[in-house]
């Protein structure tokens, strides 16, 4: 059964008859001054409104066409200035969370959990099954997670280098970074083998508003090339070199090309990688024949020292990897032409790392893979 439309009036007007504001001149002077400062919340600035306006003798009608709010959001912040004064309108009151937070001891238990291995068939915990395995919300697995930074589907790749040279050798190619020797070249050479000329089967959309370049998920295969690479750490300029294949013979034909272009009386310091072209019997007695010629071996699995490396990376991210190439030739062009713009406006390699904290770093991984049960 309704309330007749006269027993709401009496309701309300009990509710305004207990309304009583008496505004002080140091409190509407402390109100008008958070309603004109630009830095005060929106939220005081309204609750202050109410409350000047109120003092003003104006109806709450008045009021909430005023400050734009609900009658009953007058009333509220109304009886609030009464109880509480100026403080009460700048804090909200608190109130209970929906659900009682997860005890310490039992996210203590989650964290214990997550750093452990799952007893199911799986590398690592999901937020899903942790969830089922404590009697928890997901949301709330990935609360404690993200508060003690756990990200179990993450890892990193790592290699530590076992060369008992490590540290000669990151000091000698560093030294060519930061200090080559007068009237030499210094040159970071590598190879990037296997690059597929990759076709997709059906043609892509290109990128438009709202909806990125599409690109088929199958490919047809044409082949591959070998790009060999000697990035000059002076100047920045990278000369390059398609092959169709990476043995010793590709490798010294290569160096023949560079050999050809430095002038005369420039010593050459190169900077390789261990792989086994790179060290073959023909490529030594290539380098006796050319004395000015000086290899500095990268450490054992420490290949990111070349800084050809960045180049390929470069390559590999602009060029390569969202190509779609016919044909060998097509491939081939491609990396020329990126080549040919890369060295219009070069930079000079620029070596930041300290070697020391390099060392350190590598002897605080073997430390911690020898505490690792």
């Amino acid at each position: 059964m309704g309330i007749p439309f006269d027993h709401l009036r009496v309701a309300v007007w009990v509710m305004r008859t207990g309304i009583s504001l008496s505004l002080g001149e140091a409190d509407r002077q402390l109100l008008e001054a958070l309603v004109s400062d630009r830095n005060t919340p929106q939220k005081h600035v309204w609750r202050a409104r109410i409350v000047l306006l109120s003092a003003d003798s104006l109806g709450t009608n008045a009021v909430m066409a005023a400050t734009g709010t609900s009658k009953t959001t007058v009333w509220r912040w109304q009886a609030r200035f009464m109880a509480e004064g100026v403080a009460g309108l700048l804090h909200d009151k608190t109130r209970p969370p929906g659900r009682a937070p997860v005890a310490d001891d039992r996210v203590a238990a989650i964290v214990a959990m997550t750093l452990k291995p799952p007893p199911h068939e799986a590398t690592h915990w999901t937020a899903r099954a942790m969830a089922g395995a404590v009697g928890l919300a997901v949301s709330s697995v990935q609360k404690i997670w993200k508060a003690h930074g756990l990200a179990p589907h993450r890892w990193r790749a790592f290699k530590l280098s076992n060369d008992p040279a490590f540290a000669e050798k990151l000091h000698d190619i560093i030294g060519l970074y930061v200090a080559p020797p007068a009237h030499a070249v210094v040159l970071s050479i590598d190879e990037k083998s296997q690059i597929q000329a990759l076709d997709r089967t059906q043609p892509g959309l290109p990128l438009k508003k709202g909806r990125g370049a599409t690109m088929t998920h199958d490919y047809k295969r044409h082949g591959t090339t070998t790009l060999f690479a000697a990035l000059n750490v002076l100047d920045g300029t990278v000369t390059g070199q398609n092959m169709q294949r990476h043995r010793h013979q590709e490798f010294i034909r290569f160096l023949n090309a560079i050999e050809r272009d430095i002038p005369p009386g420039k010593v050459v310091h190169v900077i390789l990688d261990n792989y086994a072209v790179h060290k073959h019997g023909k490529v030594r007695e290539w380098l006796a024949r050319h004395p000015r010629w000086t290899f500095h071996f990268t450490p054992t699995s420490s290949s990111w020292l070349n800084a050809v490396e960045g180049f390929f990376a470069k390559l590999t991210r602009r060029r390569l990897k969202h190509g779609v190439f016919c044909s060998i030739v097509d491939l081939q062009a491609a990396i020329n032409r990126f080549l040919a713009e890369h060295n219009q406006s070069p930079k000079p390699f620029v070596w930041r790392a300290d070697p020391d904290a390099i060392i350190a770093a590598r002897n605080r991984g073997f430390q911690m893979l020898e505490s690792t049960p």
